[in-house]
């Protein structure tokens, strides 16, 4: 919020936008959140003549209701580089609109965009030839081979934090502090901390964050990055701990090797847990009160959405706590909504790992 009074910008929530912008330029992840989020019934609230831009991912704009509104002229004109179907179907309909138009997905052939690479592989040959050193390998993370075995596990480990981090924080990322604790202090670090940011940024950016441009990217996007090691992990052998500052929130999620080899995480926000971080998860906080895992069972089952695996946590008797459940299936954007009105649920997320 700050961020955006700096740059003038004025935030407002998503239908006051849909009905008072001329344009529409989408840059958002797909998520089930976002799925279809531009339909019919979105459309009927815009301004007459609007003209929608995607240059995020297909499937956020449904194709069918765009197509309706491009031929009432509703929507004036529409220009895409992403579709439904990738690569698009040459028998889809919106390409025999003259109010159409789209083009290749190139992102990262803009001159700016070659130009930091392009410094960014002159540091590294540098960082070679007078140091040794070798970062940002092509095929896999700069590390010696025999540290191989030892760092892999943490690599795993590290972008599991990061991808849940960036889905369960708001907001725009301004900082990120990794926290570096026992056994793992003593490793080298530097690609443990870039299979974080990629984890971070893939949430966000999808397939095209790797380990050899996420810490270009986070720097062009201004996120300030800060390591810290320490030989106390209390009663792990090893920690790391992620704090994500965007605005005045911040966000704290921890994990660790469960004998050495399985990832998990085991605090969020204080709260402590013990998560497997895979596949899709309900992220809910609630009110320590009797009934609530029972309404949340009953509702999931009523939905036939089976519980995988389920975590509580709480801060005191009565207070606030949160649940952690691994779900088969993933919930649709309505029944997330849904959930949300359960009594005593505070809020509800869905993440997928």
């Amino acid at each position: 919020e700050d961020k955006a009074k700096k740059m003038g910008i004025e935030q407002v929530k998503l239908e006051d936008l849909i009905r008072r912008s001329d344009f529409i330029s989408i840059h958002t992840p797909l998520t089930p959140e976002t799925k279809n989020l531009i339909n019919a019934q979105t459309i009927a609230q815009m301004k007459d003549g609007v003209r929608i831009i995607n240059c995020a991912r297909g499937g956020i704009v449904n194709e069918s209701d765009l197509y309706q509104a491009l031929l009432s002229k509703k929507v004036a004109g529409a220009a895409f580089d992403v579709f439904e179907k990738e690569p698009v179907d040459p028998n889809n309909l919106l390409l025999t609109l003259d109010n159409f138009i789209c083009t290749p997905h190139l992102g990262a052939a803009t001159a700016e965009a070659q130009e930091n690479v392009a410094l960014a592989i002159a540091e590294q040959i540098v960082d070679y030839l007078v140091h040794g050193v070798i970062r940002n390998a092509a095929n896999l993370p700069s590390i010696p081979v025999d540290l191989l075995p030892a760092i892999r596990p943490y690599l795993v480990l590290a972008e599991k934090l990061g991808a849940f981090g960036a889905q369960v924080f708001e907001g725009g990322l301004q900082k990120v502090s990794i926290e570096y604790r026992g056994d793992v202090a003593n490793l080298t670090t530097t690609p443990i901390t870039v299979a974080v940011l990629r984890g971070l940024l893939n949430p966000i950016l999808e397939d095209s964050v790797n380990y050899v441009n996420a810490p270009v990217i986070a720097k062009e996007r201004g996120i300030e990055i800060k390591e810290t090691r320490m030989t106390d992990a209390g009663e792990f052998t090893s920690l790391i701990v992620l704090e994500l500052q965007a605005g005045k929130s911040v966000g704290r999620v921890s994990g660790t090797l469960y004998k050495r080899k399985d990832p998990r995480i085991v605090s969020l926000n204080g709260f402590p847990l013990e998560v497997v971080p895979e596949g899709y998860m309900l992220i809910l906080s609630n009110l320590d009160q009797p009934g609530v895992i029972g309404s949340i069972g009953n509702f999931l089952g009523q939905h036939q959405i089976n519980i995988a695996s389920m975590q509580l946590s709480r801060e005191k008797p009565g207070g606030k706590a949160i649940s952690v459940i691994g779900i088969d299936t993933p919930m649709s954007a309505e029944l997330l909504q849904e959930i949300k009105t359960l009594p005593h649920i505070l809020s509800a997320k869905q993440i997928k790992l």
